[in-house]
């Protein structure tokens, strides 16, 4: 290899320096997708076992998605806000310790390339050249695992899970009311259980997971709940009615 050359990457693997915003945005994601399917589709199903009424069953589909996703987004924004403040926090003790004492912060550096398996002669020279370049970012990616560049946002987390959920409460909620009362039940498990593996595939497919568990984890605890809450919806109707 000239030194002109590049060495290649490999295409099918994560390259970026620090994906952690990625992975916010898909956790944030699938969690509000699945979320937005399942209970949607246990409350609509549920409603259904007590009663036939399409009115009541779109109201309370409407109310639990316009809840869900108020309660996801404001659930992510505090969650995630809690975690940037834990970051920025350490990022500050960070940069005090690098002003008040350098030298020991780069014997620190050192001991931790050291830790990695590099040689103590190129461990120093390495943590003096990153050092030299910005050595907050060095210490944070070491010591944290933190890009101060790519910290956690709040609002977009907070602002994908609401879509999510509000998209994936909508499949349910629409099925159950537009289909006929004799097939609305049949329809919508089959229109959630492939809803579940498309967003159990997706997750498995970004996040490099195994595909097959993640589609079968998704679609069997989807059902499970639609089935337990159809149950209880039926018990209550009966007793109530």
């Amino acid at each position: 290899m000239t030194q002109e050359q590049e060495p290649e990457l490999h295409e099918a693997e994560p390259h970026a320096a620090n994906i952690s915003g990625r992975l916010n945005w898909l956790r944030a994601g699938v969690l509000g997708a699945n979320d937005g399917i399942v209970s949607t589709a246990s409350l609509v199903v549920g409603v259904a076992g007590a009663t036939s009424d399409k009115t009541a069953i779109l109201v309370a589909g409407v109310a639990g998605l316009i809840g869900g996703a108020m309660s996801m987004a404001a659930g992510e924004y505090v969650s995630v806000s809690t975690q940037r403040d834990s970051e920025e926090a350490l990022l500050h003790l960070e940069r005090q310790e690098l002003e008040e004492d350098a030298e020991s912060e780069l014997e620190e550096l050192t001991r931790l390339y050291m830790d990695k398996g590099i040689s103590a002669p190129l461990a120093r020279q390495v943590a003096v050249e990153l050092t030299e370049h910005d050595a907050l970012a060095a210490h944070a990616d070491a010591e944290l695992g933190i890009d101060p560049e790519e910290l956690t946002n709040p609002w977009h987390a907070a602002f994908a899970s609401m879509v999510a959920f509000t998209v994936g409460a909508l499949l349910p909620l629409l099925t159950i009311t537009l289909s006929p009362e004799s097939l609305r039940l049949w329809v919508t498990a089959l229109s959630v259980a492939a809803a579940l593996a498309l967003t159990g595939w997706a997750s498995a497919h970004l996040g490099y997971g195994r595909a097959g568990k993640a589609v079968a984890r998704n679609v069997a605890g989807g059902l499970l709940a639609m089935g337990i809450t159809h149950f209880v919806g039926s018990l209550v109707g009966t007793q109530v009615g």
